[in-house]
């Protein structure tokens, strides 16, 4: 069980305020999310527009491999970060993040078990988790146990920005292997790679469902830098490699149950480059002006604005293209200079 707890278990830490997230990266020569029901775990891409698709089911993996690794516990494991010898099932999930075997919850009540789970699942805070355990194991926890987390915190599935191009030199992989004396085995494969594609992800951080999960405020706070690093991180795989973060916006509103919403929708790329030969950032050009018009609109709502932007990002406002600097000042423009931070994902 992790020690670094941050729920909000006595009330001193709440979350009160709605955020809205916006969470933009790129993909050169990779495979942002394949889909593991197709032939040779195929990037997902949408028949109609062709462009990528990334489910949040992809993000929130890196996410939670970024907790492991900050030393957060995590409910839903990645198999390849667990000290267990074999797969854990759901009963094994729960002792494992909390550190209670079955024997002991009999001492306690499911409501206590319940606080004991999220003070530790650092990712069902977030993300909620469907309980099901072993018929033995539920009469154990107790009724007072909730089958059901929802978790406040929730992404939609992103499509890219741009049509993409599956790389068309996508290689036979070939594996050989000893299978005892001097016998030899070969496998082969063939690597589905994606030329490039710019993908806006659009999440809700939702107060409301907060208390549910013991959501607190240093919770949300972490996401300010989790979700950067966790990109950076958990793409370091053959497969994942050319993955970069390039802008992270977290807007935090001061009116009761608000947000805007899908400001994602007013991000689109504005580069006379065809989507056809874009190969990396250099090529893009983000136009935020829609974004920046609806912070305008609502800016007596909006009491922050968190942001952190690639060196390498191209934006354009009102015509004029420039980087983070260009940027930022377009965002005090909108909602004030007061409201608006910049943050350093490796910042202490």
């Amino acid at each position: 069980m992790s020690e670094n707890t941050t729920a909000d278990v006595d009330g001193s830490d709440s979350l009160n305020n709605r955020s809205e997230i916006v969470f933009a990266y790129d993909a050169e020569d990779t495979n942002p999310n394949g889909n593991p029901l197709s032939a040779n775990d195929k990037p997902r891409i949408d028949e109609t527009t062709g462009t990528a698709v990334v489910t949040d089911v992809r993000l929130k993996r890196y996410l939670r491999d970024q907790l492991t690794d900050d030393g957060y516990g995590v409910y839903i494991q990645n198999p390849t970060k667990s000290d267990a010898d074999s797969v854990l099932d759901r009963d094994d999930l729960f002792s494992a993040v909390t550190e209670l075997e079955e024997d002991d919850l009999g001492d306690m009540t499911g409501s206590e078990a319940a606080e004991r789970f999220l003070s530790t699942a650092t990712d069902v805070r977030y993300f909620g988790a469907t309980c099901s355990f072993s018929s033995d194991f539920q009469s154990a926890i107790g009724d007072g146990f909730p089958g059901q987390f929802i978790g406040p915190v929730q992404f939609s599935h992103a499509r890219s920005l741009n049509t993409v191009v599956q790389k068309s030199e996508s290689k036979q992989l070939s594996t050989v292997v000893s299978s005892g004396g001097d016998a030899e085995q070969g496998t082969f494969a063939t690597d589905n790679r994606l030329q490039y594609a710019f993908v806006p992800f659009h999440g809700v951080v939702n107060e409301v469902g907060a208390a549910d999960t013991l959501l607190s405020q240093t919770d949300v706070e972490r996401l300010d830098t989790l979700l950067w690093r966790a990109l950076k991180n958990q793409t370091l795989t053959r497969s994942k490699m050319g993955h970069q973060p390039r802008l992270y916006l977290r807007v935090e509103y001061g009116t009761d149950a608000f947000h805007i919403g899908t400001l994602d929708d007013g991000l689109e790329l504005v580069q006379e480059t065809p989507d056809a030969e874009l190969r990396n950032i250099v090529d893009v050009i983000l136009d935020v002006d829609d974004l920046l018009a609806d912070l305008e609109t609502y800016a007596e709502h909006v009491e922050s604005v968190k942001v952190i932007a690639d060196r390498h990002l191209t934006v354009e406002v009102d015509g004029e293209t420039g980087g983070p600097d260009h940027l930022v000042s377009a965002l005090e423009d909108a909602v004030g200079a007061e409201a608006v931070a910049e943050i350093d994902p490796y910042g202490a």
